[in-house]
This record gives structure tokens, sequence and C-alpha cells, in this order.
């Protein structure tokens, strides 16, 4: 199959597949546009329809996996705008990154989990992955997922 674009370049070299978008879980849709904008819904880290593990992270989830399913949900996040632009080589920024992180009481490495995240998009779009974030520890997360993100994208 020929490469399409220089992101998909980009992905092959990585050895990065973007999956179909996920379905919704709930009465939502998987990304919106408004104006220049891409806004996901939360993205949990499903791999072909299933989470590849459930729990609070420092609990029964190492922050090591739950930083390896960060980088699924970032997969999950770029399936979702190309659902509604079309094409990922319209993203000219990554804007914001908001992590959820569900974590045992005793957890506070919620940051070193996002950056799972964060290190990807940077691998992916180089200066255009540098972005503001958050990354927030919860109770409890849909479907007892460890993990989910939302993510702003700039396209053109």
């Amino acid at each position: 199959m020929p490469i399409s674009s220089a992101l998909d370049a980009r992905l092959e070299e990585l050895g990065i597949e973007i999956p179909s978008v996920a379905k919704p879980v709930a009465s939502y849709v998987p990304a919106v546009i408004s104006g220049n904008l891409v806004f996901t819904s939360g993205q949990l880290p499903f791999v072909e329809g299933v989470l590849p593990e459930t729990g609070k992270v420092g609990g029964g989830v190492s922050a090591a996996s739950a930083n390896d399913l960060a980088r699924t949900c970032v997969l999950n996040g770029l399936a979702a705008a190309k659902s509604v632009i079309g094409s990922l080589d319209r993203i000219t920024r990554v804007v914001k990154v908001v992590g959820f992180v569900a974590s045992d009481p005793s957890f506070t490495g919620q940051p070193a989990v996002i950056n799972g995240a964060s290190d990807l998009l940077g691998e992916i779009f180089g200066e255009a992955g540098v972005h503001a974030r958050s990354a927030v520890g919860i109770a409890v997360l849909p479907l007892d997922s460890p993990v989910e993100i939302e993510f702003v994208f700039e396209f053109a």
C-alpha cells in the first residue's frame, strides 16, 4: 500500500497504526469540530473494542502499564479526529490534552502516566505536538478503565 502523506510515513516509521474509531459507549460522538479545532470525547484505551486492563493505578495497575494505556488513548484520539476531518495531515497543532487517571488513594504519579500520551504526540508531530495539559487523579473511570484522555487538535 503506498504512503499517502508525510504523517502516514511518520506513523509507519514509528510502527504505529491508527485504529478504526472506537464506538461510543454512551450518548455522545467521538469528536466534534468548532471553528478550526477538533475536540474529542474522552478516549479510553480500547484495543479492538476491549480494554486491555482495568482497575486503579497504584493498586492493581502499574504506573508503567498505565503510561502505555495513555499511548493507546492517543491512537484512539487520532482516530476520532480523523473521523471528522478526513485526514490527520490536516492537524497543525496539538492544543490541549486532559488526562484522567483512576488512582489508588495513595497514588500521586498522574503526570508520569499522562506523559505516555504527551511523549507519543511529540514523537508523531514534533514541535506541533507540544501542548497544554492537565493530569487529574480520580476515583473511577467508565468501565473501570485506568486512563481516559481528551484531546483538542487545531487543523487547517
